[in-house]
């Protein structure tokens, strides 16, 4: 158990404080929520319900929708643009190991499934990280539309408004004013972290380069 724990470590620290975070979210969220109410004389709301609000469901899905369009482009990108010197950027000078063709580890016995299969099958492979990571945006993103909606359209029904489908609500400015905000922020702590593992360092951490490295040194 201890070893498990040891090789899993860093999941097991992220996922319980996005579960822990979650949760100070949805009670911040809710308070936040009643306040509201209160501001325009309608009665609170259980925590409950509040669950299953658009109002709570729209504001989690708006960020997991921003994360995971960073990864996923940052996934990309980094296969083909570079940053000289930064820990987060391949050599541009020197071939690296994720760079090589897998046609040609194809016999090889320990290597995946997919691999020694070729064709269709090792295509998928090849780009299965950002397809998981780029099919995570488009259902994060469906649950913000869907959800931004149902908000939407409590807000349009308190002030005499007819509703509106889930369609029109993504041409509103409301949706992009949500996602804008959320993207911006997202590249720029990305561009922050590539520009800045550069010069500075975090010893023992994989995302910056060893403490006594070059700042000009081009290698991981």
């Amino acid at each position: 158990m201890r070893k498990r724990l040891r090789d899993n470590g860093l999941s097991l620290t992220m996922f319980g404080l996005f579960l822990l975070f979650l949760l100070g979210h949805s009670i911040a969220g809710y308070y936040d929520y009643n306040a509201d109410q209160h501001a325009h004389r309608h009665p609170p709301v259980r925590y409950g319900v509040y669950l299953t609000s658009g109002h709570f469901w729209a504001t989690v899905f708006e960020n997991w929708e921003s994360e995971f369009f960073q990864m996923a482009a940052y996934v990309v990108l980094t296969a083909f643009l570079f940053q000289r010197g930064s820990a987060e950027s391949k050599n541009p000078d020197t071939p690296e190991a994720v760079d090589a063709d897998p046609h040609r580890h194809q016999q090889h016995p320990n290597a995946p499934g997919p691999v020694r299969q070729g064709g269709m099958a090792l295509t998928l492979y090849a780009h299965s990280l950002s397809m998981a990571l780029g099919l995570l945006f488009l259902l994060s993103f469906l649950g913000h539309v869907a959800s931004g909606t149902k908000h939407y359209n409590d807000e349009q029904q308190a002030h005499g408004q007819p509703p509106v489908s889930m369609l029109q609500y993504v041409g509103t400015s409301r949706l992009w004013f949500e996602s804008f905000q959320n993207w911006q922020s997202e590249f720029l702590a990305v561009g922050a972290l590539v520009v800045l593992s550069i010069w500075l360092r975090e010893q023992g951490s994989p995302e910056s380069k060893p403490v006594h490295s070059a700042h000009d040194d081009t290698g991981r």
